[in-house]
C-alpha cells in the first residue's frame, strides 16, 4: 500500500507495509468497524492497520494534495491519524521531521533497503538539536553528513540555500520543547526530497518538457561533504590537493560540530572567547549570534562560494609571532610600492575634493574656523550633508545615564546594535543605540541613519536627539518611548487586551502618515526597507513612530525604483520583487505596510504563523479566508466585535491590496490613507498576495474521498505489489 506522485508511478513517496508485503495479488484496503484504515490479504488477514482507534468511531479517509493520507473523525472533524506523522524515505510538503532534545524523541526519514525493496535500510536522516538545530544523515547511527546550523533562514552549511521563500523550508519549536523542520506546500511546483538507498539526500523537480525528474541538489555530493572527513582540527576543501589541511581562521566555512552559542554582537564574540580559557574557536552568524567551541574541532568544511560563516581559531602568541616573522620579507618588499600608491591616492583625493567630487565617508567634528564644534559634517558619495545644532553627547555622559550600559537597562537589539534606556542628569529619559565597535557595516548604516533621520521631522517618526562619536564608540540618542515597540503588545499573551481596535486603527493610520511623509512630503524621498512591528515604537499616548532608518535609501526626484545586489531587511516583510530580485520602490514599503496591517488585525506574527491543515503562511491564510467569505476566523479574538466588524473587514481588504504580488497592482500610500479614511469608498478586488500560490475557490480543501487523483496531479494512492 503506497502513495506516489501522479506524474510518475515510479516516484513512491510513502509505503504503509514496508516490512510486511502482501504474499498474493488479492489485497484490499478498507476502513474497519473501529474506524481504522486496514490492508488485508486475500485470506482476510490484516497485513497493516493505522491503529488510530481502539473503540468504534465513524471515520473518513482523505488524500491531501500535500501527499498525506489522513484519517478523520466525521463527527468532530479532528484528525486521528495521518501518514505524514509516519514518514518513510520522502520529505513531503507540510511533513515534519522533529527532535525533542529533552526526551530524545525523534521523527525522521529512513531509506529503503535497496532501490527496489522498501524495507528499512541502513540510513536515516532527521533533525538533531544539541544547541542549534541541524540536519544529519546517519548510517547505522553513525553521522555521515551534517547540514550546519540553522540560522533562522537557511542551513548555513548547505550551498545554494537562499531563504525560506526560495526553498520553502523552516524550523520552529513547540511548547513541549520539540523542534521540527518542515517544508511549505507550493502548488505551482512539483518537487520531491528523499533519502535514497545509498544514503544520499536528493532534491528533484519535475521537468514537464522532459517528462522526468531533474535533480537539483544532493548531499553528500563530494568527499568533503562526508562527516569529519579530515579528522579533528583540520579543514576539508574540495578544490585543494590534498583536500585536507590544518585548521586556521577562515571565511565561507561550515562551522564545526558540537557548538555552544550566545546572543551578542560580532565584536563581543572575540572577548567572550578570550575570557574563557577552554574556548578554542568562535564564529558569528547574524541569525544565531556568537558560536563557541571548546572540544575537538571536527567536520569543518570550506566552500568555494558565499555559503557558510566566518570562523576564528585561537592560537598561541608564539605561533602568531612565528607566522609574522615568515612574512617580514614579503612586507618589506612591498612597502615601497604601498608608499607610492598612498601618495598617488592622496593626490587623486585632493584633486577630486577640489572638483567637488566628495568620495569619502567620514566624520569631521574638529571645529574648523567658522563652524560650531557641535556641527557634524558627513561626506557621502553624492554630496556633503551638514547637520547643524545636533547635540554631541560624551561617552561618559551616556555611560552614566545607562549605568555603564547595564543589562537591566537593555531595551532590545536594533538593526546594528543594542538599545539601552538612559536617564540624563536633568531627568530626561533617552534611548541609546550603541553600535558595535570597528564594524564597517555598522558604521555605514550608522552614518546612513544620521543623514536620513536628521533631515526628517514628523510626529510619526522617532526623533533623533543627538549622537556620540568618540574613538571606536558610535551611538545615536533618541527620544524614549514609554510603550516600547508594537510587537511587545501585538503578539503578547492572548489574554491581554491592551491594544483595542481603536488603538490598532490609529496605529495603522499613524504608520501610513509616517510613510506618506517619507515617500512624498519630506525634503528627501525615503524608502524605509525594514518596516516591521519591532521598528514601530509607541509613545505614552500609543502614537506610533517609525524607527530604525539604517536600511533606508534616498531616492532622487524622478526616481521610481532602484536595484541592489545586497538585499537587507527582514524576511516576512520584504516584497517579492525585493526579496527575490533586489528591486525596491515605494511599493516595497507598501507591501511591508500591508503585512503590518494583517498582523495588527490577526494578532499573529507573519514570520512564525503557519496553518498546518492548508500549508499556508499568514498572507495565504488571509487570502484563503477572504475568498471563502470567512474573515471572522482571521480577526484577533481580542478585538472581534460586531461594532467594529465592518471597519475591520475593510482594513483587511486594504491590507490584501497592499500585499498583492505585483507592485503595479498595489496602491500608493496616499491612496491607502484615503481608503482608511473612507475618502475612497469603493475598493477594487485584490489579486493574490506575494509568496502564495495562485488558487481559486475550487482549489480550497483537498481531494475528495471518492477520487484517487489529487487536485494538483501530484499524489495518487492504489494497491501495488513489490517488484
Amino acid at each position: 500500500m503506497g502513495i506516489w506522485y501522479y506524474v510518475s508511478s515510479a516516484s513512491i513517496s510513502w509505503v504503509a507495509n514496508r516490512e510486511n508485503p502482501l504474499n498474493d495479488t488479492r489485497g484490499t484496503i478498507s476502513i474497519n468497524s473501529y474506524g481504522n484504515i486496514v490492508l488485508m490479504d486475500g485470506n482476510g488477514q490484516v497485513i497493516w492497520s493505522s491503529n488510530a482507534t481502539s473503540s468504534p468511531v465513524n471515520t473518513t479517509a482523505q488524500l491531501l494534495d500535500s501527499g498525506s493520507l489522513v484519517l478523520r473523525d466525521i463527527s468532530s472533524g479532528s484528525t486521528l491519524w495521518e501518514s505524514h506523522r509516519h514518514p518513510v524515505d520522502s520529505f513531503l510538503p507540510t511533513m515534519r521531521v522533529s527532535h525533542n532534545p529533552r526526551t530524545g524523541a525523534r521523527v525522521g526519514l529512513n531509506s529503503w533497503r535497496t532501490f527496489h525493496d522498501p524495507g528499512r535500510g541502513n540510513f536515516t536522516s532527521g533533525l538533531h538539536v544539541m544547541s542549534v538545530p541541524q540536519i544529519y544523515i546517519w548510517k547505522n547511527g553513525v553521522p555521515l553528513w551534517r547540514s550546519g546550523p540553522w540560522n533562522g533562514r537557511i542551513l548555513t552549511g548547505v550551498t545554494g540555500m537562499y531563504s525560506v521563500y526560495v526553498d520553502g523550508f523552516s524550523v520552529a519549536q513547540e511548547e513541549d520543547g520539540t523542534y521540527y523542520f518542515t517544508r511549505n506546500f507550493r502548488q505551482k511546483f512539483i518537487s520531491r526530497n528523499f533519502l535514497n538507498a545509498d544514503g544520499v539526500l536528493v532534491e528533484a523537480g519535475w521537468d514537464e518538457q522532459k517528462n522526468d525528474w531533474n535533480v537539483t541538489w544532493t548531499a553528500p555530493a563530494n568527499d568533503c561533504d562526508l562527516y569529519n572527513k579530515c579528522g579533528p582540527f583540520s579543514v576539508c576543501y574540495i578544490k585543494d590537493t590534498p583536500i585536507c589541511s590544518c585548521l586556521r581562521g577562515l571565511t565561507f566555512i561550515k562551522v564545526p560540530d558540537f557548538m555552544q552559542w550566545s546572543s551578542g554582537l560580532e565584536t563581543e564574540c572575540s572577548s567572550q572567547c578570550l575570557a574563557n580559557c577552554s574556548c578554542l574557536a568562535y564564529g558569528y552568524d547574524p541569525g544565531i549570534g556568537c558560536m563557541f567551541w571548546s572540544g575537538s574541532l571536527i567536520d569543518v568544511q570550506k566552500f568555494a562560494g558565499d555559503a557558510g560563516s566566518d570562523f576564528y581559531v585561537r592560537v598561541s602568541y608564539l605561533e602568531m609571532d612565528k607566522e609574522k616573522s615568515n612574512k617580514v620579507v614579503i612586507v618589506v618588499s612591498v612597502i615601497a610600492s604601498l608608499v607610492a600608491a598612498s601618495i598617488c591616492l592622496f593626490l587623486a583625493w585632493w584633486m577630486c575634493k577640489r572638483k567637488g567630487q566628495r568620495r569619502s565617508l567620514a566624520f569631521d567634528s574638529t571645529g574648523e574656523k567658522g563652524r560650531s564644534e557641535s556641527e557634524i559634517v558627513l561626506r557621502s558619495d553624492m554630496d556633503s550633508v551638514k547637520i547643524e545644532e545636533l547635540p554631541l553627547y560624551s561617552f561618559e555622559m551616556l555611560a552614566t545615564a545607562t549605568n555603564n550600559f547595564d543589562l537591566s537597562n537593555k531595551l532590545g537589539m536594533g538593526g546594528f546594535g543594542p538599545v539601552y534606556k538612559g536617564k540624563l542628569a536633568n531627568g530626561n529619559e533617552i534611548a541609546v543605540k550603541r553600535l558595535s565597535a570597528a564594524s564597517g557595516q555598522g558604521l555605514e548604516e550608522f552614518m546612513n541613519e544620521v543623514v536620513v533621520i536628521s533631515k526628517l521631522q514628523h510626529r510619526n517618526l522617532v526623533r533623533l536627539l543627538g549622537c556620540c562619536v568618540e574613538k571606536e564608540e558610535k551611538m545615536l540618542i533618541y527620544e524614549y518611548m514609554q510603550n516600547r515597540s508594537l510587537d511587545v503588545f501585538l503578539f503578547a499573551d492572548k489574554t491581554q487586551d491592551v491594544l483595542d481596535w481603536r488603538k490598532r486603527f490609529n496605529i495603522m493610520e499613524g504608520i501610513g502618515r509616517g510613510l506618506l511623509y517619507l515617500h512624498r512630503d519630506s525634503r528627501l524621498r525615503i524608502i524605509h526597507r525594514d518596516l516591521k512591528p519591532s521598528n514601530i515604537l509607541l509613545d505614552e499616548d500609543w502614537n506610533p513612530k517609525i524607527s530604525d532608518f539604517g536600511m533606508a535609501r534616498i531616492f532622487g526626484g524622478n526616481q521610481d525604483q532602484a536595484n541592489t545586489g545586497k538585499v537587507v531587511g527582514t524576511y516576512g516583510y520584504m516584497a517579492p520583487e525585493y526579496a527575490m530580485g533586489g528591486r525596491f520602490s515605494e511599493k516595497s514599503d507598501v507591501f511591508s505596510f500591508g503585512v503590518l496591517v494583517l498582523e495588527i488585525i490577526s494578532g499573529r506574527r507573519n514570520t512564525s504563523f503557519y496553518n498546518d491543515e492548508f500549508s499556508l503562511g499568514l498572507l495565504g491564510y488571509a487570502w484563503k479566508l477572504w475568498n471563502e467569505d470567512n474573515v471572522a476566523d482571521f480577526i484577533d479574538k481580542r478585538i472581534s466585535s460586531p461594532t467594529f466588524q465592518a471597519e475591520i473587514v475593510r482594513c483587511l481588504h486594504i491590507g490584501l491590496l497592499c500585499v498583492q504580488e505585483f507592485p503595479i497592482n498595489r496602491p500608493t500610500i496616499s491612496t491607502v490613507l484615503s481608503m482608511l479614511s473612507s475618502e475612497i469608498v469603493d475598493l477594487q478586488l485584490p489579486e493574490h498576495p506575494g509568496f502564495t500560490d495562485r488558487w481559486s475557490r475550487s482549489h480550497v480543501g483537498s481531494s475528495s474521498s471518492t477520487q484517487t487523483r489529487s487536485a494538483n496531479n501530484i499524489t495518487h494512492t492504489v494497491l501495488e505489489g513489490d517488484n
